[in-house]
Protein backbone atom coordinates (compact mmCIF):
# COMPACT_ATOMS: atom_id res chain seq x y z
CA UNK A 1 0.00 0.00 0.00
CA UNK A 2 1.42 3.41 -1.05
CA UNK A 3 1.64 5.90 2.10
CA UNK A 4 -0.25 9.10 1.10
CA UNK A 5 3.05 10.71 1.89
CA UNK A 6 5.00 8.72 -1.03
CA UNK A 7 2.60 9.71 -3.26
CA UNK A 8 2.46 13.93 -2.38
CA UNK A 9 6.05 13.79 -2.85
CA UNK A 10 6.29 11.34 -6.16
CA UNK A 11 5.30 14.11 -8.71
CA UNK A 12 7.43 17.00 -7.75
CA UNK A 13 10.22 14.10 -8.16
CA UNK A 14 9.17 12.78 -11.17
CA UNK A 15 8.91 16.77 -12.61
CA UNK A 16 12.67 16.79 -11.09
CA UNK A 17 13.75 13.88 -13.28
CA UNK A 18 12.07 15.95 -16.30
CA UNK A 19 13.66 18.60 -15.18
CA UNK A 20 17.35 16.81 -14.90
CA UNK A 21 16.75 15.28 -17.94
CA UNK A 22 16.44 18.29 -19.66
CA UNK A 23 19.59 20.13 -17.64
CA UNK A 24 21.71 17.20 -18.73
CA UNK A 25 21.03 17.63 -22.45
CA UNK A 26 21.66 21.17 -22.38
CA UNK A 27 24.69 21.02 -20.29
CA UNK A 28 26.21 18.11 -22.55
CA UNK A 29 27.34 21.09 -24.51
CA UNK A 30 30.02 23.22 -22.73
CA UNK A 31 31.05 19.81 -21.15
CA UNK A 32 32.40 18.15 -24.17
CA UNK A 33 31.51 20.47 -27.07
CA UNK A 34 35.75 21.34 -27.00
CA UNK A 35 36.77 18.18 -26.74
CA UNK A 36 34.33 16.98 -29.64
CA UNK A 37 35.15 19.69 -31.61
CA UNK A 38 38.32 19.04 -31.33
CA UNK A 39 37.59 14.69 -32.26
CA UNK A 40 39.23 13.72 -29.49
CA UNK A 41 36.31 11.95 -28.14
CA UNK A 42 33.49 10.11 -29.10
CA UNK A 43 30.08 10.89 -28.96
CA UNK A 44 29.32 7.17 -27.68
CA UNK A 45 31.20 8.19 -24.86
CA UNK A 46 30.01 10.95 -23.69
CA UNK A 47 26.78 10.38 -21.79
CA UNK A 48 28.30 7.74 -19.43
CA UNK A 49 31.01 9.90 -18.71
CA UNK A 50 28.73 12.95 -18.05
CA UNK A 51 26.66 11.41 -15.87
CA UNK A 52 29.33 9.94 -13.78
CA UNK A 53 30.74 13.34 -13.23
CA UNK A 54 28.27 15.41 -12.38
CA UNK A 55 27.04 13.05 -9.76
CA UNK A 56 30.51 13.32 -7.93
CA UNK A 57 29.97 17.36 -8.52
CA UNK A 58 26.71 17.11 -6.94
CA UNK A 59 27.89 15.49 -3.96
CA UNK A 60 31.32 17.15 -2.93
CA UNK A 61 30.66 20.55 -3.97
CA UNK A 62 26.87 21.25 -4.43
CA UNK A 63 25.68 22.20 -1.04
CA UNK A 64 26.36 26.18 -1.34
CA UNK A 65 23.92 26.27 -4.75
CA UNK A 66 21.75 24.19 -3.05
CA UNK A 67 21.05 26.03 -0.04
CA UNK A 68 20.41 28.93 -2.54
CA UNK A 69 18.05 27.37 -4.35
CA UNK A 70 16.20 26.05 -1.80
CA UNK A 71 15.92 28.87 0.31
CA UNK A 72 17.75 31.58 -0.23
CA UNK A 73 15.63 33.58 -2.35
CA UNK A 74 12.45 32.46 -0.75
CA UNK A 75 11.33 31.76 2.49
CA UNK A 76 11.60 27.75 3.02
CA UNK A 77 8.63 27.77 4.90
CA UNK A 78 6.63 28.50 1.75
CA UNK A 79 8.47 25.44 -0.29
CA UNK A 80 5.27 23.31 -0.58
CA UNK A 81 4.60 20.35 -2.62
CA UNK A 82 2.53 22.84 -5.46
CA UNK A 83 4.83 25.69 -5.29
CA UNK A 84 8.14 23.39 -5.72
CA UNK A 85 6.12 21.13 -8.74
CA UNK A 86 5.12 25.41 -10.11
CA UNK A 87 8.67 25.55 -10.10
CA UNK A 88 10.35 23.01 -11.54
CA UNK A 89 7.70 22.28 -14.47
CA UNK A 90 8.15 25.63 -15.64
CA UNK A 91 11.98 25.51 -15.57
CA UNK A 92 11.97 21.83 -17.53
CA UNK A 93 9.18 23.55 -20.42
CA UNK A 94 11.64 26.63 -21.14
CA UNK A 95 14.86 24.20 -21.06
CA UNK A 96 12.99 21.89 -23.68
CA UNK A 97 11.84 24.21 -25.71
CA UNK A 98 15.40 25.22 -25.71
CA UNK A 99 16.59 21.57 -25.78
CA UNK A 100 14.23 21.27 -29.11
CA UNK A 101 15.91 23.77 -30.99
CA UNK A 102 18.81 22.49 -30.13
CA UNK A 103 21.04 26.01 -28.47
CA UNK A 104 22.30 25.39 -25.05
CA UNK A 105 20.76 27.16 -22.45
CA UNK A 106 21.25 27.85 -18.85
CA UNK A 107 19.55 26.49 -16.47
CA UNK A 108 20.55 28.30 -13.87
CA UNK A 109 18.91 31.08 -14.88
CA UNK A 110 15.81 29.62 -15.96
CA UNK A 111 15.59 28.01 -11.97
CA UNK A 112 16.17 31.10 -11.03
CA UNK A 113 13.73 32.83 -12.48
CA UNK A 114 10.89 30.41 -11.93
CA UNK A 115 11.83 30.38 -8.18
CA UNK A 116 11.99 34.20 -8.19
CA UNK A 117 7.99 34.56 -9.94
CA UNK A 118 6.23 33.18 -6.56
CA UNK A 119 8.75 34.90 -4.40
CA UNK A 120 7.31 37.99 -5.97
CA UNK A 121 4.26 37.01 -6.20
CA UNK A 122 4.23 36.02 -2.47
CA UNK A 123 6.21 39.26 -1.60
CA UNK A 124 8.65 36.44 -0.19
CA UNK A 125 12.10 37.48 -2.68
CA UNK A 126 15.43 38.11 -1.13
CA UNK A 127 16.47 40.87 -3.17
CA UNK A 128 19.71 41.89 -1.86
CA UNK A 129 20.49 38.01 -2.70
CA UNK A 130 18.86 38.32 -6.30
CA UNK A 131 20.20 41.89 -6.69
CA UNK A 132 23.51 42.32 -5.23
CA UNK A 133 25.04 38.79 -5.60
CA UNK A 134 23.57 36.36 -8.43
CA UNK A 135 22.25 39.09 -11.37
CA UNK A 136 25.75 40.78 -10.86
CA UNK A 137 27.18 37.40 -11.17
CA UNK A 138 25.19 36.14 -14.69
CA UNK A 139 26.89 39.88 -15.98
CA UNK A 140 30.11 40.04 -15.19
CA UNK A 141 31.23 35.93 -14.94
CA UNK A 142 31.01 35.41 -19.17
CA UNK A 143 32.85 38.75 -19.79
CA UNK A 144 35.22 37.49 -17.49
CA UNK A 145 35.85 34.39 -19.06
CA UNK A 146 35.66 36.19 -23.10
CA UNK A 147 38.48 38.42 -22.16
CA UNK A 148 40.77 35.63 -20.41
CA UNK A 149 40.29 33.44 -23.05
CA UNK A 150 40.72 36.49 -26.13
CA UNK A 151 43.83 37.31 -23.92
CA UNK A 152 44.94 33.47 -23.84
CA UNK A 153 44.49 33.47 -27.78
CA UNK A 154 45.94 36.61 -29.00
CA UNK A 155 48.64 37.40 -26.62
CA UNK A 156 49.83 33.75 -25.61
CA UNK A 157 49.07 31.63 -28.50
CA UNK A 158 49.42 33.82 -31.43
CA UNK A 159 52.97 34.43 -30.57
CA UNK A 160 53.44 30.93 -30.14
CA UNK A 161 52.40 29.70 -33.72
CA UNK A 162 54.25 32.75 -35.13
CA UNK A 163 57.77 31.28 -33.21
CA UNK A 164 56.75 28.02 -34.38
CA UNK A 165 56.54 27.01 -30.28
CA UNK A 166 52.20 25.90 -30.74
CA UNK A 167 51.10 22.88 -30.13
CA UNK A 168 50.98 21.42 -33.74
CA UNK A 169 54.59 20.96 -33.57
CA UNK A 170 54.16 19.22 -30.32
CA UNK A 171 51.90 16.93 -31.77
CA UNK A 172 54.11 13.61 -32.79
CA UNK A 173 52.69 10.11 -32.08
CA UNK A 174 54.11 10.05 -28.76
CA UNK A 175 52.83 13.24 -27.12
CA UNK A 176 49.17 12.32 -29.44
CA UNK A 177 47.51 10.64 -26.46
CA UNK A 178 48.72 12.90 -23.67
CA UNK A 179 47.35 16.09 -25.05
CA UNK A 180 44.10 13.98 -25.82
CA UNK A 181 44.07 13.26 -22.16
CA UNK A 182 44.78 16.21 -20.96
CA UNK A 183 41.47 17.62 -22.84
CA UNK A 184 39.33 14.56 -21.83
CA UNK A 185 40.38 15.57 -18.37
CA UNK A 186 39.43 19.06 -18.85
CA UNK A 187 36.04 18.06 -20.35
CA UNK A 188 35.10 15.58 -17.00
CA UNK A 189 36.41 18.25 -15.08
CA UNK A 190 33.91 21.01 -16.65
CA UNK A 191 31.09 18.43 -16.05
CA UNK A 192 31.88 17.87 -12.29
CA UNK A 193 31.74 21.94 -12.03
CA UNK A 194 27.89 21.54 -13.88
CA UNK A 195 27.19 18.65 -11.07
CA UNK A 196 28.33 21.64 -8.05
CA UNK A 197 26.31 24.22 -9.79
CA UNK A 198 23.09 22.55 -11.68
CA UNK A 199 22.19 19.60 -10.07
CA UNK A 200 20.96 22.01 -6.83
CA UNK A 201 18.10 23.99 -9.62
CA UNK A 202 16.23 20.49 -9.11
CA UNK A 203 17.63 19.51 -5.55
CA UNK A 204 17.60 22.47 -3.68
CA UNK A 205 13.86 23.00 -3.91
CA UNK A 206 13.24 18.99 -3.76
CA UNK A 207 15.12 19.32 -0.38
CA UNK A 208 13.48 21.99 0.92
CA UNK A 209 10.30 21.07 0.04
CA UNK A 210 10.59 16.92 1.58
CA UNK A 211 11.92 18.47 4.85
CA UNK A 212 8.83 20.41 4.63
CA UNK A 213 6.63 18.03 3.89
CA UNK A 214 7.98 15.37 6.78
CA UNK A 215 7.51 18.52 9.31
CA UNK A 216 11.51 18.27 9.98
CA UNK A 217 14.29 20.97 10.71
CA UNK A 218 15.14 22.74 7.28
CA UNK A 219 18.36 23.63 8.63
CA UNK A 220 19.15 20.75 10.37
CA UNK A 221 18.85 18.16 7.87
CA UNK A 222 19.12 19.93 4.84
CA UNK A 223 22.18 17.90 3.73
CA UNK A 224 21.15 14.81 4.57
CA UNK A 225 17.81 15.46 2.44
CA UNK A 226 19.66 17.15 -0.47
CA UNK A 227 22.00 14.12 -1.05
CA UNK A 228 19.27 11.79 -0.93
CA UNK A 229 17.52 14.35 -3.67
CA UNK A 230 20.81 14.35 -5.73
CA UNK A 231 20.88 10.23 -5.62
CA UNK A 232 17.50 10.81 -7.56
CA UNK A 233 18.39 13.38 -9.96
CA UNK A 234 21.30 13.62 -10.76
CA UNK A 235 21.49 10.00 -12.72
CA UNK A 236 19.02 12.08 -15.14
CA UNK A 237 21.50 14.29 -16.27
CA UNK A 238 22.84 11.22 -18.00
CA UNK A 239 19.54 10.28 -19.79
CA UNK A 240 19.25 13.75 -21.07
CA UNK A 241 22.69 14.08 -22.43
CA UNK A 242 21.87 10.22 -24.74
CA UNK A 243 18.76 12.27 -25.87
CA UNK A 244 19.50 15.63 -26.14
CA UNK A 245 23.53 15.88 -26.20
CA UNK A 246 24.38 15.38 -29.40
CA UNK A 247 22.66 18.21 -31.30
CA UNK A 248 23.34 20.30 -29.03
CA UNK A 249 27.42 19.34 -28.63
CA UNK A 250 27.18 19.39 -32.68
CA UNK A 251 26.04 23.11 -32.73
CA UNK A 252 28.09 24.48 -29.93
CA UNK A 253 31.48 22.46 -30.89
CA UNK A 254 31.48 22.09 -34.60
CA UNK A 255 29.65 25.11 -35.91
CA UNK A 256 30.70 28.35 -34.14
CA UNK A 257 34.93 27.56 -34.18
CA UNK A 258 36.85 24.82 -35.37
CA UNK A 259 39.10 24.30 -32.45
CA UNK A 260 42.34 23.00 -31.88
CA UNK A 261 43.25 21.28 -29.06
CA UNK A 262 45.16 24.06 -27.08
CA UNK A 263 42.18 25.99 -27.39
CA UNK A 264 39.67 23.52 -26.49
CA UNK A 265 41.72 22.88 -23.35
CA UNK A 266 41.71 26.65 -22.68
CA UNK A 267 37.71 26.97 -22.96
CA UNK A 268 37.36 23.94 -20.86
CA UNK A 269 39.41 25.32 -17.78
CA UNK A 270 38.21 29.06 -18.00
CA UNK A 271 34.58 28.02 -17.86
CA UNK A 272 34.64 25.50 -15.57
CA UNK A 273 37.18 26.98 -12.89
CA UNK A 274 35.16 30.42 -13.15
CA UNK A 275 31.35 28.40 -12.36
CA UNK A 276 33.41 26.16 -9.78
CA UNK A 277 34.62 29.62 -7.89
CA UNK A 278 31.08 30.87 -7.87
CA UNK A 279 29.24 27.62 -6.48
CA UNK A 280 32.20 26.87 -3.79
CA UNK A 281 32.76 30.62 -2.51
CA UNK A 282 28.96 31.67 -2.63
CA UNK A 283 26.53 29.35 -3.89
CA UNK A 284 25.33 31.60 -6.51
CA UNK A 285 23.51 29.27 -9.52
CA UNK A 286 25.38 30.78 -12.65
CA UNK A 287 25.35 29.49 -16.15
CA UNK A 288 28.27 27.69 -17.55
CA UNK A 289 26.85 27.47 -20.60
CA UNK A 290 27.36 30.87 -21.06
CA UNK A 291 31.13 31.06 -19.62
CA UNK A 292 31.82 28.07 -21.97
CA UNK A 293 30.22 30.12 -25.23
CA UNK A 294 32.03 33.04 -23.88
CA UNK A 295 35.10 31.21 -23.95
CA UNK A 296 34.25 29.84 -27.22
CA UNK A 297 33.84 33.46 -28.40
CA UNK A 298 37.13 34.87 -26.92
CA UNK A 299 38.80 31.96 -28.88
CA UNK A 300 36.97 32.80 -31.70
CA UNK A 301 37.87 36.65 -31.60
CA UNK A 302 41.79 35.74 -31.60
CA UNK A 303 41.36 33.54 -34.53
CA UNK A 304 39.07 35.19 -37.01
CA UNK A 305 38.22 38.22 -35.46
CA UNK A 306 35.37 40.34 -34.46
CA UNK A 307 33.25 40.95 -37.23
CA UNK A 308 33.57 37.44 -38.28
CA UNK A 309 32.84 35.47 -35.18
CA UNK A 310 29.41 37.76 -34.25
CA UNK A 311 27.87 37.14 -38.09
CA UNK A 312 27.84 33.84 -37.08
CA UNK A 313 24.20 32.01 -37.04
CA UNK A 314 24.45 30.08 -33.94
CA UNK A 315 26.06 33.14 -32.40
CA UNK A 316 23.17 34.82 -32.77
CA UNK A 317 20.54 31.88 -32.22
CA UNK A 318 22.08 31.42 -28.71
CA UNK A 319 21.60 35.26 -27.44
CA UNK A 320 18.49 35.11 -28.53
CA UNK A 321 17.59 32.04 -26.61
CA UNK A 322 19.29 33.07 -23.61
CA UNK A 323 16.59 35.35 -23.33
CA UNK A 324 13.57 33.69 -24.05
CA UNK A 325 14.33 31.09 -21.89
CA UNK A 326 14.36 31.95 -18.64
CA UNK A 327 11.34 34.59 -19.40
CA UNK A 328 8.97 31.72 -20.44
CA UNK A 329 10.61 30.04 -17.19
CA UNK A 330 9.54 33.20 -15.08
CA UNK A 331 6.15 33.43 -16.71
CA UNK A 332 4.91 30.77 -16.38
CA UNK A 333 5.72 29.92 -12.90
CA UNK A 334 4.07 33.18 -12.40
CA UNK A 335 0.96 31.99 -13.93
CA UNK A 336 0.85 28.86 -12.29
CA UNK A 337 1.25 30.44 -9.01
CA UNK A 338 -1.18 32.56 -10.00
CA UNK A 339 -3.65 29.98 -11.02
CA UNK A 340 -2.81 27.97 -7.59
CA UNK A 341 -3.42 30.82 -5.60
CA UNK A 342 -6.72 31.47 -7.29
CA UNK A 343 -8.33 27.71 -6.73
CA UNK A 344 -6.96 27.22 -3.71
CA UNK A 345 -4.45 24.94 -4.23
CA UNK A 346 -1.79 26.24 -1.58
Amino acid sequence: MISPLFSHLLIPFIIAMFLAITMGGSGTAPAFSAAYGANVIKKSLIPGLFGIMVFLGAIIAGKGTATTMGKGLLNPDMMSFTIVSIILFSVAISLLIANLAGIPQSTSQATVMSVVAPALYFNELDSDKLFLEILPTWFILPIISFFISLFIGKYIYRPMRRRGLTLQRAQNENMKPVWNGLLVLMSLYVAFSIGANNVANAAGPIATMTANELDISVNDNFVLIMILSTLIVAPSFAIGSSIFGHKIVKNTGKEIVLFGKFEAVVIAFVSSSLLLVASITKGIPSSLVQLNVAAILGIGVAKLGTKNIFKKTEVKKFFLMWVIAPTIAFLLSLFLTFIADKYGYL
